[in-house]
């Protein structure tokens, strides 16, 4: 059983975390302070650290170098001090989560960065495996790709990934927050000749400029600052397979050049190496932004853009496909339950109501958190309307037939009200939205919104 220590000040916090974790299979301990963490560190061995950023009597940056890279280090950190956490992870930190963070988020990352330093290998070896992806739990390509969907926009989509699975042409996967587009990626990959290979998803918009070409390419034990062993990048893991970039739009330019070189020469070189790796991945990239408006305001290079969109594929929303809502909340509940251990039959009529009447702004993953949500507040029977979020409840309606509220109109007085409700604070707001923050800024400059 993998021994994890938690140094956080925040004693709520912190004993929440391990209760978490202690159910997940972890044994945990809890340190409240530097110092207290140093004293346990000497006591007991542990597998990996996971420490706040700042401490009452000192800075968690500290410990890595007491540690002298023996164990993986974990920084958590909250937004306004990333460049401290990349400042970390330069002197040998594993990595950092922003706080707040989801259970889900916190499990990814410690089981990363368990799996990538493991003891034997390590000792043995001195090399580090590259990380899995080890993905929250969110719907299975293959479980919605089974469903029988009978919108058109759904079915045209089943079409396409049909159509284009089989090749190896690069597909640029576009669509709203929470539309499905990793699982899309994944149904492509799963139908492909590849499926028997590696399918590796990163995240182009939390990786930090000065860490992405290492991201990529991997590098060289002591090739740079905090370079403590060889790792390998997501290019040569992903040999032979699938290589799927989400929210490649956010990426910094200098690291678009480095990607578009990748992908001409089809072959690699690790920082730090003079010996080139040839790479066979098929790329998939995904966005919820127009690259086309990236392009024409300099944002985002032309040449990667046709280099990424030799097929494209736009993602419908969820209040776009319809009669596709019964099967995708009748689906939800039954995994609910399996994962809640619960029994739970049905809604009732007000809450199906309200369930054809919402416009769904974060579309299939926000009915997929509604429902299980719903399915947790729930003793038996039915799911009532007391057992949904009150935003659902108070928004208004959207009827696409009628033509009460068109979507632009839902979608702008949605952000206007996020926005009230959280001070008019944008992380907070893009938080409530369940969208990147960079997506509320488009769509604030997009509608004109003087806040």
């Amino acid at each position: 059983m993998p021994k994890i220590l938690i140094i956080e000040d925040d004693t709520t916090f912190a004993q929440m975390l391990q209760k978490f974790l202690i159910k997940k299979g972890y044994g945990v301990e809890i340190g409240f302070t530097v110092k207290e963490g140093r004293q346990k560190l000497k006591q007991n061995a542990f597998d990996l650290v996971l420490t706040d950023l700042r401490l009452p009597d000192a800075e968690g940056i500290e410990l890595i170098t007491d540690m002298q890279q023996k164990v993986p280090v974990i920084i958590m950190t909250g937004y306004a001090e990333v460049s401290s956490a990349v400042t970390a992870m330069k002197k040998g930190a594993y990595d950092y989560i922003s706080k707040p963070f989801t259970p889900e988020a916190v499990l990814k990352i410690i089981g990363s960065a368990l799996s990538t330093t493991p003891k034997t290998e390590t000792s043995q070896k001195g090399q580090v495996a590259p990380r899995e992806n080890l993905e929250p739990q969110q719907p299975s390509s293959k479980i919605i790709g089974s469903l029988n969907l009978v919108s058109p926009a759904s079915k045209k989509l089943e079409e396409y990934i049909g159509l284009v699975a089989p090749t190896d042409m690069s597909v640029l996967i576009t669509g709203e927050s929470g539309t499905g587009k990793e699982v899309t990626a994944k149904s492509i990959h799963d139908r492909s000749e590849r499926s028997g290979r590696p399918f590796i998803a990163v995240d182009c918009g939390a990786i930090p400029k000065e860490l992405a070409s290492s991201e990529f390419f991997g590098h060289l034990k002591g090739s740079f600052t905090g370079a403590i062993n060889d790792k390998v990048g997501t290019f040569e893991a992903a040999n032979g397979g699938t290589l799927f970039l989400d929210e490649v739009g956010n990426l910094p330019y200098d690291n678009q050049i480095q990607l578009l070189r990748a992908l001409q020469e089809r072959r690699i070189r690790r920082i730090g190496s003079t010996k080139e790796i040839d790479v066979d991945v098929r790329i998939l990239t995904a966005t919820n932004e127009d690259l086309k408006v990236a392009v024409k305001e300099g944002r985002f290079r032309e040449d990667l853009y046709h280099r990424l969109n030799e097929f494209s594929l736009q993602i419908p929303s969820l209040i776009d496909r319809q009669g596709d809502l019964v099967v995708l909340v009748e689906h939800f509940l039954e995994v609910s339950n399996k994962r809640l251990n619960k029994g739970i039959t049905g809604f009732t009529k007000e809450v199906w109501d309200i369930f054809e009447s919402y416009g769904w702004p974060g579309n299939i993953r926000e009915l997929q958190n509604v429902i299980q949500r719903a399915v947790l507040l729930t003793g038996d029977g039915e799911i009532t309307l007391e057992a949904l979020p009150t935003e659902i409840i108070e928004t208004p309606t959207v009827n696409n037939d009628n033509g009460d509220i068109s979507k632009s109109e839902f979608e702008k007085e949605q952000i206007i009200k996020a926005l009230k409700r959280t001070n008019y604070n944008k992380s907070k707001a893009a938080k409530l939205l369940q969208v990147t923050r960079k997506t509320l800024y488009n769509r604030i400059s997009h509608y004109d919104l003087d806040v």
